[in-house]
């Protein structure tokens, strides 16, 4: 028995999908230009540094000063509900989702409120036994095949959502 397709949503304004692109891989970014360009889904690619992004209309880059979260304060500023935000920064996603945004990361996994919250606690305990002198892991493993597979499927069902 196949799975129901999920739910048409109505916009009054254009979907937007923001990248966090300083720290964004660049498949993951080549994976968005593509998309963007076959739908005509705004692309905005935020960063401290300046970017060099392909010729597509609907492709746009903004470079903010550097400092801590500079990035992302600009991405939580600009989200609107149910607008994209690529991200594997947890914090990031907590906020966007509490803006009523919403956020993927790179390896495909969409953040909601459901597993927000979990992922916030593990990233803080991570944190909390780093400081305290504690060896743990080397940050995450490089991309594979099926996370760039698994990162493009999410995305395209999320984006068919509002087409």
């Amino acid at each position: 028995m196949g799975t129901m397709p999920p739910a048409k949503i109505e916009r009054t304004q254009p979907l937007k999908i923001y990248v966090d692109a300083d720290a964004c891989p660049t498949v993951i970014k080549d994976i968005l230009y593509r998309v963007s360009q076959r739908t005509g889904i705004e692309l905005i690619l935020v960063a401290n540094q300046a970017l060099t992004t392909p010729r597509i209309p609907t492709v746009r880059s903004i470079q903010v000063s550097s400092g801590f979260d500079v990035a992302d304060d600009r991405i939580v500023e600009l989200v609107e509900t149910d607008d994209l935000v690529i991200t594997a920064d947890i914090p990031l996603a907590a906020e966007v989702i509490d803006k009523g945004g919403k956020a993927l990361n790179p390896r495909g996994e969409l953040y909601s409120k459901a597993n927000i919250k979990a992922r916030l606690n593990m990233r803080d305990f991570m944190d909390s036994m780093r400081n305290s002198g504690v060896q743990v892991g080397g940050g995450p493993p490089p991309l594979t095949q099926r996370d760039r597979m698994e990162f493009a499927n999410a995305l395209d069902t999320y984006v068919a959502r509002f087409k």
